[in-house]
């Protein structure tokens, strides 16, 4: 299966925000974005001083940044976006809430990984299950009434003690279309994402612009 294999940070640089794509480390000094604040490459420090993008330019950077936020590559992004065109309501909004349903940002969005990235390598690894079976496949959709619970056998791993212990310390929030508990180690599908659930700095009518041309 293809995937992005060079340093993630180098994709905050280049869309010259934090997407924070590494959890905790992009809340430090360490991260890229506050030590070389400029696109990645030899060129780097000059595209700061280019002339004003244009409008294309501006679609296919909030469509980079979405699909780079939620780890999705170029064909996958395209399927989404393509059903969400079918599906009755606003294409951009549909499309937003169709990642946000992935396995792999529910399992982070309830606080069971840093990143998506890592809830995206503890899903692929087996350690959850959607109503008592075991999923395997990030891009799994969950329904409204679904429940996600780490696995009896990973409970006791050394990772799920450590989130739990975060999980009580508040430290992390979770949206109001989701519920989740500590004690039990799982979450739950209240509802559908709204617009307004989905704290990322998106103009969708951005990328539906771009997939129109």
């Amino acid at each position: 299966m293809a995937r992005y294999t060079d340093s993630v940070c180098k994709l905050c640089r280049r869309e010259g925000q934090k997407l924070f794509l590494k959890g905790e480390r992009c809340l430090s000094p360490k991260c890229a974005i506050e030590r070389r604040a400029f696109p990645p490459g030899v060129h780097g420090k000059k595209q700061t001083f280019r002339r004003k993008t244009s409008d294309y330019g501006l679609q296919l950077r909030e469509k980079q940044k979405a699909r780079r936020i939620y780890g999705v590559l170029e064909r996958q992004f395209r399927r989404y976006f393509e059903e969400a065109n079918r599906t009755k309501g606003m294409t951009g909004v549909n499309l937003l809430a169709m990642l946000e349903k992935r396995l792999d940002n529910v399992v982070y969005r309830l606080g069971f990984a840093d990143s998506r990235a890592q809830a995206r390598q503890l899903v692929r690894h087996g350690h959850f299950e959607v109503n008592g079976r075991k999923t395997d496949i990030p891009s799994f959709q969950v329904s409204v009434g679904d429940v996600i619970t780490v696995r009896e056998s990973a409970r006791n791993k050394g990772y799920f003690k450590e989130r739990a212990q975060i999980m009580q310390g508040g430290s992390s929030s979770v949206p109001a279309w989701l519920r989740a508990s500590v004690v039990d180690m799982k979450g739950e599908v209240l509802g559908a994402p709204a617009r307004e659930d989905i704290e990322i700095p998106l103009n969708e009518q951005l990328i539906v612009e771009y997939y129109s041309r």
